[in-house]
């Protein structure tokens, strides 16, 4: 089993900035794909970024192209996800997520979740 745990969600103005962190634990691989979405109250789970975990390779949602990043630290077996000049538009519950290799923005196709974590950007 892998055991996702996000941290560094909190309040924060229009313009600003945040880090979101998850830790993967348990049993890592190295063909993971991780993967970052967002969910409001209502609405469906959205799809924001993922990264392979071997090579690197980025993939953003359109609304978050230029603003987000997504970059992983092998060492430290965390993904994380560094979210630039905050909208109101980015207020959710932020969520990592991981899958055993298919980059897709499905959320269906990822079996592991962490708990999540509220982003609240005020205007």
């Amino acid at each position: 089993q892998l055991q996702l745990v996000e941290s560094g969600g909190g309040l924060v103005q229009a313009g600003g900035s945040l880090r979101l962190s998850c830790a993967a634990s348990g049993r890592t691989s190295s063909n993971y794909v991780m993967g970052w979405f967002r969910q409001i109250p209502g609405k469906e789970r959205e799809f924001v970024a993922a990264v392979t975990w071997s090579g690197g390779t980025t993939y953003y949602a359109d609304s978050v192209k230029g603003r987000f990043t997504i970059f992983r630290d092998k060492a430290e077996n965390t993904v994380y996800l560094q979210m630039n000049s905050l909208k109101p538009a980015d207020t959710a519950v932020y969520y990592c997520a991981a899958n055993g290799g298919l980059v897709t923005t499905n959320p269906i196709r990822y079996g592991y979740w962490g708990q999540g974590t509220q982003v609240t950007v005020s205007s």
